[in-house]
C-alpha cells in the first residue's frame, strides 16, 4: 500500500485535477493506493474570509461564498461527463447549501468559534474530495470515497487538534483490512473528536492526515505531490540558485519545515519517522522529476550543510533587568505567561549572565504577549527590578540545517561572517546542542539578501556573483561595459566569477534587472528608463538589497563622488575613476577611509592615477609591506604627454590640443587637463596613500598657460586664447629644443612637500623617451633609496581606463 497526497495547487483547478487523475491511473496499476486530497487552492482561504465577514455582519461574505459555489460547480462541469455532471453537481449543491445556511448562522450570531471555524473550513476538503473520487470513478471502477472523519479521532482542541493515535489506528486498520478497492479518496485536514463535532488537524494537515494514515497502514511509501520538485536548498522564489534537495532526513525535514519550509507540515515527519516510511516530495507537474526523499540516513554529497530556511513577520521579545540575576523562576514565569496566552516561541536565546532572555514570535502575537508578560511581573516592575518586556518588530528568522554540521568545525563562523560582510545584522543567535540547526533573528527587509548570501556561502563555493551598478555611460562607461559583455563567460569559467550589471544610469535616465540587464541592449533600454536622480539610483540599489553589490562611478561628477559614503554605509564596495571624492578635504577623504573600515566594504579608485596601470596597487603594496616612500617623481597626465609629444614646429599648440580632445585623451574640458589640476589631484592622492596629510592647496601648481589661457570663461573661449597665444606655447617649445630637451609636465612630491610644473627633460632622465600617452612613476622609498621602483606604460584613453575599472572588479571578486 503506498499513499498519496496532493496540495492545493495540484488540485486547484479542473486541468490540475486532470494531471492528477493521470498519476493516480499510472500508480493504482502498480499497487493499491489512499489518496489524500487537499481543498482547492485558495478555497481554504476563501471560507476563512466568509466566515469572518458573517461575523463581522458584512454582507460581503455572500459575494465570497458566491466565489466558492463558482469554482466548484464550474470543476465540475469541466471534469465530470455529461452523463453524470447533473448528479455530481446537485450533490455539490447541497453541500454548499449546508455551508450557506451555517454562514448565515455565524451571520445573525456575529460569533466565528474555532468549533465553528472548524465546520466551515472542513468544507473545502469534502467538496473537493467528492469532486475527484466522481471523476476518478469514469477511470478506475475499484475506486470510492472515505471520509477521513470517520478514521481519523482527536481531542477537542479546535483548529490544531490532537490525534488519539490508539483509535485512529484501529479504525485506518480495520477500514482498509476489509477494502477491495484499487484507489481510496480521502479528504485531507479533517477529523472528530469523540462526541462526532468536526475538528481539524491545522493549515497544512492534509500532509499530516496522510502520515497518520501511512503509519497506521506500515505503507511502503508516502507520498507528497505538490507544484514543486521537491524540498529546495532555499526558497527558490528568493534565491534563484536553489535546487532541490534529492536526500534528505527526517530531523533535518522537520528542522526545514519548522523554519519555514512550506512544501511539508512539520508534524507530517514524525509519524514516518517512528515507522521508517520514506517520504516523497513530488511535483505533480512534472512527475517524473526525481523529488525529494526523505529517510532515516542519507549521504552527504552536497556536504554538512543540507538547507537554509526562513520565517517571516517575527518579533524579538526582551526580558531584561539586574533583579534577574540569580533569582530562579524568571523563565518559567516568562514561559508560562506565554503559553497561558496560547503564544507560540518560535526562537529562545538566554545569556549566561542572567541579565536577559530574549524569544521570537510571531509578530501579530507582539502586543498581546507585551500585555501578558508585562502583566505577569508587575511587581518587579514597580519595584525597577526589571525593564517592561522590550518588542522589537519587523524581524525574521533564518535558519542552517544538517545533520552533519556539528561534525565540520567553523560552519557558525562562516554563517555569521558571510552575514556581516554583507551588512545583515544579527539580533538574536539560536543554537541547540545537536548543532543541527544554526538559526539568527535579522532584519526582515535583509531576508533575501540574507539567503543568497548563505546560499552562495554554503552551495556555491564555486562561483562568487557580483551586482555592479554603474553610473556613467560616457566612453569609458560604454567601453567598460563591453568588456563586462565580452569576458562574462570567461570570467564564469576561469575566475569563478559570475559578474551581472543589475543598474546602469546616465545623467537622466536609470535602468534595472535584478536578473541582469541584457547588456547587447542596455543603450536602447535606458532611453526608456525611470528618471534618475542621486537618490533615487541610491534608492533603487538599497531596495534590491542584494549581497556583494558594487557601486561604479564612471563620471567626472562632484555630486556623484558625495554619494559614495552613502553606499560604503551599506555595505555597498565603491569603485570610481572619479578622482573628486579621494582628492577633496582630507577629512572627507579620511571618512570615506574609516567607512569602508567600518563598513566592510572596499574603496577602490586605481584608476584615479594612471588609468590602467597598477600605481596605486604597487604604493599600497609598498607602504603595507613596511616601506617608506621618501619621493615620488611622475608624468602622471597621459593627455599633456599625448600634447607635449606630438606639439612641434609642424603642429601648433591649438591643434595638438584639439586633436587629443577628438581622440579621448583630455576631459571634455580640456582646461582641467592643461590646467594643471588634474595632475595636482594626481599627486596629492598618491602623497595621502603614502600616508601623507595634504590638501589640495598645498600642491604648488606652476602653470605654463598664460593668464588669458587661464581666465577663460568657456571651453570655446579658452580655445581662442590657445590660438592667440600661439606665440607663448612656441617660445616654450624652442627654448626646449635649444637645450635638447623634452617637456614633461611633472608631479613631484620631496620631503611631504608636493608640486606639478612643466619641466625642461634631457636625454639622460627617464622622462626624456616617454611617448604618446604614457605614463611614469618613479618611487624613492628606503628600500629603492637611489634605483627607483618604476612603473611605466599608457597613462588616458577609454580603453585603458575601462581595463583599470574592470581589474578593480575583478580584484573585489577575488577578495
Amino acid at each position: 500500500m503506498k499513499v498519496l497526497k496532493f496540495g492545493g495547487t495540484s488540485v486547484a483547478n479542473a486541468e490540475n485535477i486532470s494531471k492528477v487523475i493521470e498519476i493516480l491511473i499510472s500508480e493504482s496499476k502498480k499497487q493499491n493506493i489512499a489518496v489524500v486530497v487537499s481543498a482547492l487552492g485558495g478555497i481554504t482561504d476563501e471560507l476563512i474570509k466568509a466566515g469572518t465577514f458573517a461575523s463581522l455582519k458584512d454582507e460581503t461574505y455572500i459575494t465570497t461564498f458566491d466565489h466558492i459555489k463558482a469554482r466548484h460547480l464550474e470543476t465540475v462541469k469541466l471534469l465530470i461527463s455529461i452523463a453524470r455532471a447533473k448528479d455530481v453537481s446537485k450533490n455539490v449543491e447541497a453541500k454548499l447549501e449546508e455551508l450557506k445556511n451555517l454562514l448565515h448562522g455565524i451571520f445573525l450570531i456575529n460569533e466565528f468559534s474555532n468549533k465553528t471555524r472548524d465546520k466551515i473550513l472542513s468544507f473545502g476538503e469534502l467538496l473537493s474530495s467528492y469532486i475527484i473520487s466522481e471523476k476518478l470513478k469514469d477511470k478506475i471502477k475499484l475506486s470510492e470515497l472515505k471520509d477521513s472523519r470517520e478514521l481519523i479521532v482527536t481531542d477537542s482542541t479546535h483548529t490544531k487538534a490532537i490525534v488519539n493515535t490508539k483509535l485512529t489506528n484501529k479504525n485506518i486498520a480495520s477500514y482498509f483490512n476489509s477494502n477491495k478497492a484499487k484507489v481510496i479518496i480521502l479528504p485531507g485536514f479533517v477529523s472528530r473528536n469523540e462526541h462526532g463535532d468536526t475538528t481539524t488537524l491545522g493549515r497544512g494537515g492534509s500532509d499530516y492526515t496522510a502520515a497518520i494514515i501511512a503509519s497506521a497502514l506500515k505503507a511502503s511509501d508516502l507520498e507528497i505531490w505538490t507544484d514543486v520538485s521537491g524540498m529546495f536548498t532555499a526558497n527558490p522564489k528568493l534565491v534563484k540558485q536553489a535546487f532541490p534537495i534529492e536526500e534528505i532526513s527526517y530531523q533535518e525535514a522537520m528542522e526545514l519545515s519548522h523554519f519555514g519550509a512550506k512544501v511539508l507540515y512539520p508534524p507530517t515527519v514524525q509519524p514516518a519517522l517512528q515507522k521508517n516510511i520514506p517520504i516523497y516530495i513530488k511535483n505533480t507537474f512534472e512527475p517524473k522529476a526525481k523529488g525529494t526523499l526523505i529517510k532515516k540516513k542519507t549521504s552527504n554529497t552536497n556536504g554538512p550543510v543540507k538547507g537554509i530556511s526562513h520565517i517571516e513577520n517575527i518579533a524579538l521579545l526582551t526580558l531584561e533587568g539586574n533583579g534577574m540575576i540569580g533569582v530562579p523562576g524568571f523563565s518559567k514565569r516568562l514561559f508560562s505567561a506565554l503559553s497561558i496566552a496560547e503564544i507560540n516561541v518560535v526562537l529562545i536565546t538566554q545569556a549566561s549572565s542572567e541579565h536577559s532572555i530574549c524569544v521570537g514570535v510571531y509578530s501579530n502575537d507582539a502586543q498581546h504577549a507585551k500585555k501578558m508578560v508585562d502583566e505577569e511581573f508587575a511587581y518587579e516592575l514597580s519595584l525597577k527590578k526589571i525593564k517592561p518586556l522590550l518588542v522589537e518588530d519587523q524581524l525574521a528568522v533564518v535558519a542552517v540545517v544538517g545533520d552533519n554540521m556539528k561534525n565540520h568545525q567553523g560552519i557558525s563562523g562562516r554563517m555569521f561572517k558571510s552575514l556581516g560582510q554583507n551588512n545583515v545584522n544579527v539580533r538574536a543567535i539560536a543554537q541547540g546542542a545537536s548543532e543541527r540547526n544554526i538559526s539568527a533573528v535579522i532584519a526582515h527587509k535583509d531576508i533575501k539578501k540574507a539567503l543568497t548570501t548563505l546560499h552562495n556561502r554554503f552551495f556555491e563555493k564555486q562561483v562568487k556573483t557580483l551586482n555592479l551598478f554603474i553610473v556613467g555611460v560616457g566612453n569609458v562607461g560604454q567601453i567598460l561595459i563591453n568588456q563586462i559583455k565580452q569576458q562574462q563567460d570567461y570570467l564564469v569559467k576561469n575566475l569563478l566569477l559570475n559578474i551581472k550589471v543589475i543598474g546602469i544610469s546616465n545623467s537622466k535616465k536609470m535602468i534595472f534587472n535584478e536578473d541582469g540587464i541584457d547588456l547587447s541592449s542596455w543603450n536602447t533600454l535606458i532611453k526608456k528608463g525611470k528618471t534618475r536622480t542621486h537618490d533615487t539610483f541610491f534608492k533603487e540599489v538599497t531596495d534590491l538589497n542584494l549581497s556583494n553589490s558594487i557601486f561604479i562611478d564612471v563620471t567626472a561628477n562632484e555630486e556623484v563622488a558625495k554619494t559614495y559614503k552613502d553606499y560604503l554605509k551599506e555595505s555597498i564596495s565603491v569603485i570610481a575613476c572619479n578622482k573628486i571624492a579621494c582628492s577633496s578635504k582630507y577629512s572627507d577623504y579620511q571618512e570615506l577611509k574609516e567607512l569602508s573600515r567600518k563598513y566592510n566594504a572596499s574603496l577602490l579608485f586605481e584608476t584615479n592615477v594612471g588609468a590602467g596601470l597598477p600605481i596605486i596597487y604597487t604604493l599600497n603594496n609598498l607602504v603595507n609591506s613596511g616601506d617608506k616612500i621618501t619621493s615620488i617623481q611622475a608624468v602622471l597626465s597621459g593627455s599633456l604627454n599625448f600634447v607635449f609629444n606630438n606639439f612641434n614646429e609642424n603642429n601648433s599648440f591649438y591643434d595638438v590640443v584639439k586633436q587629443a580632445q577628438a581622440e579621448g585623451y583630455t576631459e571634455p574640458d580640456p582646461r582641467i587637463d592643461l590646467s594643471g589640476v588634474d595632475v595636482a589631484r594626481k599627486i596629492l592622492i598618491l602623497a595621502r596613500e603614502a600616508g601623507f596629510k595634504m590638501d589640495l592647496k598645498d600642491i604648488k601648481n606652476e602653470s605654463f598657460l598664460p593668464k588669458e589661457s587661464l581666465k577663460a570663461k568657456s571651453v570655446a573661449e579658452f580655445y581662442k586664447t590657445l590660438e592667440k597665444q600661439a606665440s607663448h606655447f612656441e617660445t616654450i617649445y624652442n627654448k626646449a629644443q635649444n637645450k635638447n630637451c623634452q617637456l614633461k609636465y611633472v608631479a613631484e612630491f620631496n620631503n611631504g612637500k608636493a608640486k606639478v610644473s612643466l619641466k625642461e627633460v634631457d636625454k639622460d632622465h627617464p622622462f626624456y623617451n616617454l611617448e604618446g600617452k604614457d605614463n611614469i612613476v618613479l618611487f624613492f622609498t628606503e628600500r629603492y633609496p637611489e634605483q627607483p621602483l618604476i612603473i611605466k606604460g599608457a597613462g588616458a584613453g577609454a580603453e585603458v581606463t575601462a581595463s583599470g575599472l574592470f581589474a578593480d572588479i575583478i580584484t573585489l571578486g577575488r577578495n
